[in-house]
């Protein structure tokens, strides 16, 4: 029903008895009465509670922004998880799209992170069409372009660190308009796009319809390695060097299923992109291959990874500096710029940049010693490249597929998803405690440490059923808490002094990946019931948030709490907006998607009603 009422003067009442600590928004910290009557000639509405009053003077910024003289009392009562997705699904992702062309540069050159007053944006040495359009565009947006040289090497891309200019990505030409294709960005101050974000926003536009953007990520992608020679950490200059973890061959397969009319040509030309990916980045001897036949992650680069925040590494640099009897920002200064070698700091930042490579920046798991370790997870996703390999080969080209003067078919990319699948049952399976762990190959030993990240072989379908009932019995249960699924278990940092920084991929931090990746490996092993469970636990902490702070649906929370209020380096994304959240946080958006389309009917009626996972599963 339209309710017709003075917007602006509505919004300014509300406001003035409800936002009690002025920070724009309406939330359980606020000390108001909680209750807010809506008049006009005809009826009044009572407004109660501080979900429906968030509702409400989200609804009155909407109906303000479109020049509207009433709002609709519906959206006002909508069910909780029913508005969040929702929004999820008619804002968030729109709020979140970008697109890197003439009519979207202004929205990606406004950036906290570019470092010099005229805004760069730097072109491959390859893309001569993306070379001339630019330069084209330059003079309107005081734009410097920038043609990359055709090597990029850790010398050049140091050279560049204090620019922080944008990296181009894929351009259309339909008629004679030129257009970037679309991608979507993880949020806040995250304005590019990110490498294992984008698989998971995928998920979530799939599932809610948005297959167009779906298979423009997977272009943008093409592009990357084409032109880049990597799937890109994000499209900034200083991640020339660094990849993220390998999740196209699953964007590729799952776009591909979703397409009502195949395109089997589409398919075939993803594939050998794919392909290329995984034999030049992943399977090159001495870089992210070791001698061992797993994979590492190894990112490239000189000296301080330019993108953290001041102080991150003080505690690292305080004694270097002492030693030279200068300040950790002098020291710092100098070593950034190469005045002063330190050749052990020089293997500490090849293992920090490797940590930022892997996409769990950071984690005790992987710090001082990530380049050194076969990590379970980035083992299971390339188990699944060449399980998927063998799959599509096998499914859509009669088991004939022509790549590079090679011939490849099902046996051959089983053949060596079974070799690695062996490699890994000897290397990062422990019997003993019924677990898969990281293997450092330069020590010849596990790394004990619980992580989620452990649970990746159950997602890539790599256990045996055995392994995963044992893992299920003994392991899930340190890991899970009130909100869901934490990054590790706490038993994990027993050996971290509780001064120490929390680090953001630990206990008690929960993040949508791990989520996600664990209920599609429970589903692959019968585990219907437990993923239900989990899947409550975090849509109800979701949705729990959202309700009490105004609509909030943050990059992480703290599971053991379920709240998004995080003590941890970074703090939290998401979180910063006045009035109405315009995008939420890409994986989370995904993540309350897939969680939303799993649920059965009963749980959905029960994560409306906000019924705690206490009363229901402990």
């Amino acid at each position: 029903m339209k309710f017709k009422l003075n917007i602006n003067q509505t919004l300014q009442q509300l406001l003035k008895q409800e936002d009690t600590d002025k920070d724009k928004r309406i939330t359980v910290d606020d000390k108001g009465p909680k209750r807010f009557i809506l008049k006009s000639p005809s009826e009044e509405i009572v407004i109660e509670g501080t979900y429906y009053l968030s509702n409400l003077l989200q609804e009155l910024v909407l109906a303000k922004e479109n020049n509207q003289d009433f709002i609709e009392t519906e959206s006002l009562f909508q069910l909780p998880a029913d508005r969040i997705s929702k929004m999820i699904r008619k804002y968030f992702w729109d709020g979140l799209t970008r697109t890197l062309d003439e009519k979207g540069l202004e929205k990606l050159l406004l950036d906290s992170k570019s470092k010099t007053d005229k805004p760069i944006i730097y072109i491959p040495f390859t893309d001569n069409f993306g070379w001339q359009y630019f330069r084209k565009l330059a003079p309107i947006f005081n734009l410097k372009v920038v043609q990359l040289p055709k090597i990029i090497s850790s010398e050049y891309v140091s050279s560049i660190n204090n620019e922080g200019g944008i990296l181009a990505l894929a351009l259309k030409k339909e008629d004679q308009n030129i257009e970037g294709f679309p991608f979507v960005v993880p949020g806040a101050r995250f304005n590019e796009m990110y490498g294992w974000d984008s698989y998971f926003e995928n998920i979530g536009l799939l599932i809610d319809q948005k297959l167009d953007l779906a298979q423009s990520m997977v272009e943008n992608f093409e592009y990357q390695i084409t032109h880049y020679g990597k799937i890109l950490n994000a499209n900034r200059s200083y991640y020339l060097t660094r990849t993220q973890p390998p999740f196209y061959s699953s964007m590729i397969r799952e776009v591909y299923e979703a397409m009502t009319v195949k395109d089997q040509e589409w398919l075939r030309k993803k594939l050998e992109i794919c392909i290329k990916e995984y034999e030049t980045v992943w399977m090159e001897n001495g870089k992210r291959l070791a001698e061992n036949g797993l994979n590492r992650y190894f990112a490239q680069g000189i000296g301080l990874p330019p993108e953290t925040e001041p102080g991150h590494y003080d505690a690292i640099l305080k004694p270097f500096a002492e030693a030279e009897n200068l300040s950790i920002s002098e020291y710092e200064n100098l070593y950034y710029h190469r005045k002063i070698e330190n050749k052990t700091l020089d293997a500490y930042f090849v293992h920090d940049r490797s940590v930022r490579e892997s996409g769990h920046d950071t984690s005790y798991r992987i710090e001082g010693n990530c380049a050194h370790l076969n990590v379970v997870e980035l083992n299971a996703m390339l188990y699944k490249y060449e399980t998927d390999f063998a799959e599509l080969i096998a499914l859509y080209f009669d088991n004939y597929f022509e790549y590079n003067s090679k011939i490849y078919n099902k046996k051959y990319w089983a053949k060596k998803a079974e070799s690695r699948k062996k490699i890994m049952n000897r290397l990062l399976w422990n019997e003993q405690e019924s677990c898969f762990f990281d293997y450092n190959f330069k020590t010849q030993k596990q790394n004990i440490f619980l992580s989620a990240t452990s649970f990746f072989p159950l997602w890539a379908k790599i256990a045996t059923q055995e392994q995963a009932d044992k893992m299920i019995e003994k392991c899930l249960p340190k890991l899970v808490f009130l909100g869901g699924i934490a990054g590790c278990s706490e038993e994990a940092l027993s050996t971290i002094s509780k001064g120490q920084m929390q680090r953001q991929w630990d206990f008690p931090n929960g993040w949508p990946p791990h989520q996600m990746v664990i209920w599609r490996g429970l589903i692959n092993y019968g585990y219907e019931g437990k993923a239900q469970e989990l899947i409550y636990r975090w849509l109800w902490t979701i949705t729990k948030n959202a309700s009490d702070y105004n609509g909030t649906v943050p990059e992480k929370f703290d599971v053991v709490s379920a709240s998004h209020k995080v003590f941890a380096e970074y703090g939290n994304q998401g979180t910063d907006f006045e009035y109405i959240s315009r995008e939420g946080f890409g994986w989370m958006n995904a993540s309350f998607q897939l969680g939303l389309s799993l649920l059965n009917e009963d749980l959905k009626t029960k994560l409306n009603q906000l019924i705690n996972p206490i009363e229901l599963f402990n």
